[in-house]
């Protein structure tokens, strides 16, 4: 017969391990909110008497000779009514009658003599303000008297303790009820075990101790991995056994299950809690319980504890030692997210030789989160086997189907294609004073985006200027240039044009933001210009601008300094009558990358299958016979910005749609959008100068990205490839011949290329130099040995000579060792600490560093660029120094160590009280 309490909530009867689905009843008998406990003894017996007359027998037909609890609330409920029927009970006299009280537990306890938690509970916050002032935080707080996994919390701080005591008042257990009062206790650190016991008329038998696997995962510091059985003579069972004894007896446990949580301090065992019924977690713990003891578990001992005394009395005192399997309870850890698709890891698991059990929590259809404790927790498994080794071996291979995000198949979604810019990275909060030592370096908060932190190091001779002699006209302090739109690697180019003794006039196009105009590299210091001017509102009225700023000076040149400039430099060049690509014909629109592509298409280059369009119907037809996923970004922006790989034609609509609304990054609105095949294959980049036609490459590089936190693209780094390498040379070979296209006869690229199976393809040509506020400049000029794309595309406007002598490609072997690292995330939560950062400051090959992460900042697992958390800079003449720091970085990453995270809301789940939603999966083999 069941006997439901009172408030069990009707979805929990439904609660049903898979082994138990045929279970039946004689009766059910729901306590009924105005029944005494002479009602529900009545109702129980009437029960017991219908049902025997519906079998043709007597009223008395049946005995009611046990009340046992089957979970957490019906515990008090059993202790009642077992002593109101007279039979086995441990009755509800005293402060018995409160041993489900967490409270009530401790100081039974520590009325014995033995270790307990220092606690303070109250129904009112006031009750506990005292002791919360007074114990070092953090400290637990949970109900006193609900089911040890329901709201139990690890507060870091008094007023986090404060907010979740008023939280439980107002919140309604999980099994039923409100909560009346709350327990605050000290943070216990230890290993944590479980002593599942059975008692008979005092004598109390261990059925078997547990030991959980926990360990700090996805930026927490406690994940459960496992819960592994613990030989019964170990040296840690020897102290757990008689103290969990000594508390069965504290507490009045004469008779029944207990599931003992207990932690071994520095000062010895300390229960956690004691829970007056057996082991939960459905029971799927019980069959390995039974291989490991060799064919028994507690849920047979209670039987016979409860029916059969003789029964009892035949169990041993203790399992077996050794154990007579090997075995475990595995729980799986998610490193990624997502809707489930698809659960092939489910399937493998299963097929493994010491497989015994699944109970997933997740299925076709669920929203998987990283694990980061039990609630988002995808299932569990029981692994067990006789030879040890083989059992081992199947463990590693399911954390390794967790590492590769194999037990999970996600839903497509939108993924953004954006490349790495100096924008990337500008997330967070006001920056922490870092630690000064080691390398001295330069530190500064960028005025227009006040999160973000930049620090370069200014003591390494290679990093100076100067490598590199400078040709320069007798003229030059006559002249003036004309840099459009100086922002980010534009200050640079205008800064290197100072350094050659020219003026420098900004021109700012219409519409570009004033936020924009801030954006200065650290490497740059402040800006001074002979003069700034605003775009008119026609290239008339810009030119004779230009010439009133410029005065008795002859202007020279007219570079780009980023992308919103290139249209403007190509047009201002072209009136002004100095170096140009000019604007005839197709070559207008070159930047517009649908453009592009039909340029080097009709040259006989491989390019990219298109369609442009300012209206869905444009590229409706190229979308639905084009196979997905394709690639859709704004004609005319920056190439960073819009872009993403959309996986079906729904999205793919969607996101043309949301172009049309949103302004694009450097100002304005998007006008149209490109539609284009998807080009698998590793992505580079060749940065080049020309001049008069004549194109040099100034570095080759290759993009690092790789899959991370269950996302197929994040970006790990970018690094440089030697000029002499196959590659570098089919990409350099292909790369000169889009420039020649495009009309690029002078000036700056930036091309995006992938190499495919059918041979290089390009993604973009951006006709200005490379972005990232020409971070990578110091680097760039190591490998060469003195230049970079910057002082190229000066020499090719400024110095014919000079440009002339720079070599065709940069030199092989390079002359230095290094590469950009982009920082990525495993974790996520509110920073609290950069430890990482200041470690990475130190390292020997360290140049650069750029992050918005700092103390206050919450950071996310990186899954595209967005979510990435610094870049670094480092170079080095020693490889072997450039190889040990990179791998450091990494291994921070790997193990959380760039930042200390806020361990705020932890919920401290106990695993023993954990439902898994969706059947569990038996071995039908």
């Amino acid at each position: 017969m069941a006997i439901w309490t009172k408030g069990f909530a009707a979805e929990m009867k439904t609660h049903v391990p898979i082994s138990c689905r045929d279970i039946s009843y004689i009766a059910e008998v729901d306590d009924l909110d105005h029944w005494s406990l002479d009602d529900l003894e009545k109702a129980a017996k009437d029960a017991a008497s219908a049902y025997a007359r519906k079998i043709g027998k007597p009223d008395d037909y049946y005995t009611i000779v046990g009340c046992i609890a089957g979970g957490e609330a019906g515990v008090d409920m059993a202790d009642l009514m077992s002593e109101k029927l007279g039979v086995m009970s441990n009755g509800a006299q005293g402060d018995f009658a409160n041993r489900r009280d967490k409270k009530v537990q401790q100081d039974l306890v520590r009325d014995r003599g033995m270790r307990a938690v220092r606690q303070a509970s109250g129904e009112k916050f006031e009750e506990v303000v005292e002791f919360l002032k007074t114990e070092a935080m953090p400290v637990v707080l949970k109900p006193t008297d609900s089911a040890g996994s329901d709201g139990v919390k690890l507060c870091q701080t008094f007023e986090e303790a404060q907010e979740h005591f008023e939280h439980l008042l107002t919140v309604e257990a999980v099994n039923g009820g409100m909560n009346t009062e709350v327990l605050c206790q000290e943070f216990l650190r230890g290993k944590e075990y479980v002593v599942d016991c059975v008692s008979r008329n005092g004598v109390h038998k261990v059925a078997m101790v547990w030991v959980y696997d926990k360990r700090p995962t996805n930026g927490s510091e406690f994940v459960y991995f496992g819960l592994l059985p613990v030989d019964p003579m170990s040296e840690e069972a020897k102290m757990l056994i008689p103290y969990n004894f000594g508390v069965l007896d504290a507490l009045g446990m004469a008779h029944g299950p207990s599931h003992g949580e207990i932690i071994i301090t520095k000062d010895g065992p300390c229960l956690v809690e004691m829970n007056c019924r057996a082991h939960g977690a459905d029971g799927n713990w019980a069959p390995l319980a039974r291989a490991l003891t060799g064919g028994y578990c507690q849920v047979d001992v209670a039987a016979a504890c409860y029916l059969d005394e003789e029964e009892f009395n035949k169990f041993p005192n203790a399992p077996p030692s050794p154990l007579l399997a090997h075995g475990q309870m595995v729980y799986f850890v998610s490193y990624s997210q997502g809707k489930v698709k698809s659960t092939p890891g489910y399937d493998v698991v299963k097929q493994l030789p010491s497989f015994q059990f699944l109970s997933p929590s997740a299925s076709i259809g669920s929203q998987v989160k990283f694990t980061v404790d039990l609630i988002t927790c995808p299932g569990s498994c029981v692994m067990m086997n006789r030879d040890q080794k083989v059992m081992d071996k199947d463990i590693e291979f399911v954390r390794y189907l967790e590492q590769i995000n194999g037990i999970f198949v996600y839903e497509t979604k939108g993924a953004s294609l954006a490349r790495p810019t100096a924008d990337t990275f500008g997330l967070g909060s006001l920056p922490p004073s870092g630690k000064r030592g080691g390398h001295n370096r330069a530190a500064t908060v960028d005025g227009s985006r006040s999160n973000l932190l930049r620090i370069m190091s200014i003591d390494r001779p290679e990093l100076r200027g100067g490598l590199k002699k400078k040709f320069t006209t007798v003229d030059a302090s006559n002249e003036v240039a004309i840099v459009v739109d100086p922002y980010s690697t534009g200050c640079l180019i205008a800064k290197e044009v100072q350094s050659r003794g020219y003026k420098v006039i900004a021109l700012w196009t219409k519409g570009f933001s004033e936020e924009m105009k801030t954006h200065v590299p650290l490497s740059c210091g402040t800006m001074n210009y002979f003069d700034e001017v605003t775009e008119g509102d026609d290239i008339g009225e810009t030119t004779r601008e230009l010439y009133k700023a410029a005065g008795k000076f002859r202007i020279v040149a007219c570079l780009c300094g980023g992308e919103a400039g290139v249209d403007a430099a190509d047009a201002l060049s072209e009136r002004l009558m100095v170096r140009t690509n000019g604007t005839e014909g197709a070559f207008a629109f070159r930047r517009d990358k649908k453009v592009q592509q039909e340029l080097i298409k009709a040259a006989g280059i491989r390019s990219i299958r298109q369609a442009a369009g300012k209206q869905w119907s444009d590229v409706e037809s190229f979308l639905k016979s084009e196979s997905f996923p394709v690639v859709l970004k704004p004609t005319d922006s920056a190439g960073t910005d819009g872009v993403k790989l959309c996986h079906d034609l729904e999205e793919a609509k969607d996101h043309f749609a949301n172009l049309f609304e949103a302004p694009a990054v450097n100002g304005g609105f998007n006008t149209e959008v490109l539609c284009q095949e998807f080009l698998r294959g590793k992505e580079y980049v060749v940065d080049t100068a020309s001049r008069d036609g004549e194109h040099k490459t100034m570095a080759v590089w290759c993009y690092d990205k790789r899959q991370a936190n269950g996302a197929a693209f994040v970006y790990f780094g970018m690094l440089p490839i030697d000029s002499a390498s196959l590659e570098a040379k089919l990409l350099i070979n292909y790369t000169n011949q889009v420039l020649d296209a495009l009309g690029m006869k002078n000036g700056a690229g930036h091309a995006e290329v992938i190499l495919t199976a059918s041979g290089p393809c390009l993604v973009e040509m951006n006709c200005r130099a490379q972005g990232g506020d020409g971070n990578w400049r110091p680097l760039a000029r190591a490998l060469t040995g003195g230049y970079s794309q910057v002082e190229g595309y000066v020499d090719a406007y400024l110095e014919k000579k000079a440009f002339h002598a720079l070599p065709r490609v940069p030199p092989s072997p390079a002359k230095a060792f290094g590469q950009e690292v982009v920082l990525v995330s495993y974790a996520q939560g509110d920073v609290i600490g950069t430890p990482g950062y200041d470690e990475i400051k130190e390292l020997e090959s360290f140049v650069y560093l750029e992050t918005g992460v700092s103390v206050g900042s919450k950071v996310e697992h990186t899954i595209d660029l967005l979510t990435s958390v610094g870049s670094v800079i480092v170079m080095h003449s020693d490889e072997e120094v450039v190889k040990r720091d990179v791998a450091r970085i990494r291994e921070m990453e790997k193990n959380n160590e760039l930042f200390q995270l806020k361990q705020s809301g932890l919920m401290m789940r106990a695993v023993s009280t954990m439902n898994f939603q969706n059947l569990s999966l038996g071995d039908t083999q």
